[in-house]
């Protein structure tokens, strides 16, 4: 499996929603999330994305990020990206004020008169349902299946996919390795397992909902465009913007081609940006 770009720490699929309460979620690591968040409203290495930015740097300053939050600031008061909005600029700028940047402190300064204005495009998620599933550590085609149809309807994906990427992937097997460290079901690499908040990539679960995680993003950054998500998946999503399409690696090339061989569906509905529900994991004793 061809490693994955390692300067994109996309966790904005509602995962750090996540974090209080899974215990199988690695600590978010918000300076990443912040600098990809940047990379993404600047168009630096990626495509420029000011919702995909907008979204990454909300997480972050929900969870007390105070550069996250100037920046959300600074979206405001310059309209970049979003309607502009001294009060919403000002609300930000406060909030990031409170957690001590300077920056946003000089700011506030500027609008003393105007009444900061909650955000309603960036509020703490209504926490789901949860699903609970215990994982066991050597499951048959059969036991991945059923956890597949479990995991699949929280990401909006067609768990006929999920299962096609795992059988070109690891042709099933939770213990496959690849000479890239790319590891289990769904073959994560360390940097992509981090990326979407999988902490222990041979737990089967765990690698399946990082492998769905990963999917998820991939469906809605190329609209829905199959052969484009799984170039993405094998190559990494920079390759397939770096040459507008699936990249001339002959891997890549016949990943695809097997994939959509067995799956057969060129576009997949794009799957809305949060989760359905809480997917719980627990270790099977």
């Amino acid at each position: 499996m061809t490693l994955k770009r390692q300067s994109l720490l996309a966790l904005c699929l509602s995962l750090t929603t996540q974090i209080a309460n899974a215990q199988d979620v690695a600590p978010v690591n918000l300076e990443q999330i912040r600098k990809t968040a940047a990379d993404f409203e600047h168009g630096r290495t990626v495509k420029q994305d000011y919702h995909q930015a907008f979204d990454m740097y909300c997480k972050a300053a929900l969870q007390g990020d105070a550069e996250s939050a100037y920046s959300i600031g600074f979206m405001y008061f310059n309209g970049r990206g979003v309607a502009r909005s001294i009060p919403l600029a000002s609300h930000w700028f406060k909030q990031a004020a409170e957690h001590g940047d300077s920056h946003a402190k000089q700011m506030l300064t500027r609008f003393g008169d105007v009444t900061p204005s909650d955000d309603p495009a960036c509020q703490p998620p209504t926490p789901e349902p949860e699903v609970k599933l215990v994982a066991d550590p050597n499951p048959n085609r059969e036991r991945v299946e059923a956890w597949v149809k479990e995991i699949a309807p929280i990401y909006s994906i067609d768990p006929q996919l999920i299962m096609a990427v795992i059988q070109a992937e690891s042709a099933f097997n939770p213990s496959a390795l690849s000479g890239k460290n790319a590891q289990g079901l769904m073959q994560l690499i360390p940097e992509t397992a981090e990326r979407f908040g999988v902490k222990d990539s041979w737990n089967p679960i765990q690698n399946i909902k990082g492998g769905t995680a990963y999917l998820h993003w991939l469906l809605r950054h190329f609209e829905g465009k199959v052969d484009l998500v799984l170039a993405a998946y094998n190559a990494g999503e920079g390759a397939v913007e770096r040459y507008q399409g699936i990249p001339p690696y002959q891997e890549t090339r016949n990943y695809v081609k097997q994939i959509l061989a067995a799956y057969q569906k060129p576009t997949h509905p794009v799957p809305p940006q949060e989760l359905q529900k809480n997917l719980v994991i627990e270790q099977k004793t």
